[in-house]
């Protein structure tokens, strides 16, 4: 009997001590670039929680609060932390980031103002800027509708992923802050959450652009588009229409462009489609 009891104890000391919860078997990808799903614990109220001084998604899964985090690009492997406030108190949770290599690519471009902008671009390029970023840092209280996303367009193949580092004409670039689809100019692009238009330009790199905004820091911007179907301030839902594949502002050829960013941190959308590879 002593035996058998030995042998349950170090059964329940080798096996996990909370099982992962559903979001987390999902999207938790913690690598530069990617996403941390971290447990808060229980609690009657959901936490807040603080990633770099910026809010984070937190939701409710099963019976526990979970925060979802975006990682820079930038991160390097090692420890991070959280900021947490729950019943008027606040603590650190930690977490692990680890590691991952991104490829380079390289592209030729017939227009070389595409590579050096000249002045009067990069003012444009300036302001166009200043008006993504702020759509990028709204923080919004709605839960989103789901967090593992449908894919915006039906078919075609992932070309450029995300976090390439780019050469254009030879010139290094910031690397890739995306996902690009290869499908024909006119393919519908439909939200892959439900969600509000925050934004609708046309960028001196992006060109025809969306942006939608799900809910708590996770807003999705689709680019090069050939049209726009929605105006800011229309409320869409999951696979509502957008717009349609085009190949404006800095594009080689008709693809779709679509990022997610999570806390104005921009991360792979391949780990919201059920596409990312270690």
């Amino acid at each position: 009997m002593s035996r058998l009891l030995l042998l349950l104890a170090c059964l329940c000391l080798a096996l996990p001590l909370r099982a992962e919860t559903f979001i987390q078997r999902l999207l938790d990808r913690p690598v530069p670039g990617g996403v941390a799903v971290i447990d808060l614990g229980e609690a009657a109220a959901a936490p807040r929680a603080s990633y770099r001084d910026r809010p984070v998604m937190v939701l409710r899964d099963g019976q526990r609060w979970i925060a979802v985090v975006g990682i820079p690009l930038g991160t390097a492997a090692g420890a991070q932390s959280l900021q947490v406030q729950a019943q008027g108190q606040t603590r650190r949770v930690d977490f692990e980031v680890g590691t991952k290599r991104y490829v380079e690519q390289h592209i030729k471009l017939a227009n070389q103002r595409q590579v050096n902008p000249n002045p009067d671009d990069l003012k444009r390029i300036e302001r166009e800027l200043a008006e993504q970023v702020a759509a990028y840092r709204r923080f919004t209280p709605g839960t989103p509708s789901n967090v593992f996303l449908d894919r915006p367009v039906d078919g075609g193949r992932l070309s450029s992923p995300f976090g390439l580092q780019r050469f254009f004409n030879g010139e290094p670039r910031n690397p890739h802050s995306g996902l690009d689809f290869a499908v024909p100019a006119g393919t519908p692009v439909k939200a892959p959450a439900a969600g509000r238009v925050v934004l609708v330009g046309d960028y001196f790199f992006n060109g025809k652009t969306v942006f939608v905004d799900h809910g708590q820091g996770m807003v999705s911007m689709f680019c090069h588009l050939s049209a726009i179907d929605v105006k800011v301030g229309d409320e869409v839902p999951r696979g509502g229409l957008l717009g349609k594949v085009g190949a404006t502002g800095r594009a080689t050829g008709p693809h779709l462009h679509w990022n997610v960013s999570l806390n104005d941190v921009r991360v792979d959308p391949a780990i919201f489609i059920d596409a990312f590879k270690p």
